[in-house]
């Protein structure tokens, strides 16, 4: 009896190890983003979708907030939203930053000034954190219909070159979700956000740039199967 009851106590003891284990070997993806990250109203948002690509062994959490923008003045900071400090409690492993869309409004751009010291910033800010994560920067996707103050002109002269001196500065990878969607209004539902389809797009995208084997091939089958 007393040498059953050891055997189990011995067998519990190593299935928490096991547990625990297969915790600590969990990689933490952090989304940042706005509205497009967030994915409100999509049934699948594109943090979802990338969570399908990577797996099991992977976590992958959506800190997107509606209407932020990157730079800290304006009202609408994303500086400002509980969401990024609940991305930097989480103490993620790679991070995944997707913003800009809503600076391009004038409200916002008349800081622009502020925009790169800003986003150097946020980019330092996860960069520093104990798990010392892995930091990516997404071009945002293309402005198909100037509405909100949301405008493609300051997306593409102003904001995409911008985004790319901030990678250079932080010596982080860059994701090109610009050039994925060119052409591609039909991925949108308002020409702004995108819908099922371009959120799965994303999803590709991010996956492609991450150090995950054989990556390519699966987000090619994954986005074969989205379009149908």
């Amino acid at each position: 009896m007393r040498r059953s009851i050891q055997t189990l106590l011995t067998l519990g003891f190593i299935l928490l190890l096991a547990v625990g284990a297969q915790a600590q070997s969990t990689i933490k993806v952090a989304c940042i983003g706005n509205s497009i990250t967030e994915g409100v109203g999509l049934e699948t948002t594109y943090p979802e979708a990338l969570q399908e690509l990577l797996g099991d062994g992977y976590e992958v959490r959506n800190f997107g907030a509606s209407a932020r923008t990157l730079l800290k003045k304006g009202g609408y900071s994303y500086w400002d939203d509980h969401k990024y400090q609940d991305a930097l409690s989480w103490n993620p492993d790679m991070v995944i930053i997707k913003l800009g869309t809503n600076d391009t409004k004038p409200q916002h751009w008349q800081f622009k000034e502020e925009f790169i010291p800003n986003y150097i910033e946020l980019v330092a800010s996860f960069k520093d954190l104990p798990s010392k994560p892995k930091v990516y920067l997404c071009y945002p996707l293309p402005v198909f219909e100037d509405k909100w103050g949301i405008n493609e002109e300051t997306m593409k002269n102003e904001i995409l070159p911008a985004v790319k001196k901030v990678a250079k500065k932080t010596k982080v990878k860059t994701i090109d979700l610009y050039t994925a969607f060119l052409g591609k209004a039909d991925l949108t539902y308002d020409a702004i956000h995108p819908n099922e389809a371009g959120a799965a797009l994303i999803a590709n995208e991010v996956y492609k740039a991450l150090p995950v084997s054989n990556n390519k091939k699966k987000a090619e089958a994954y986005q074969s199967q989205s379009s149908h």
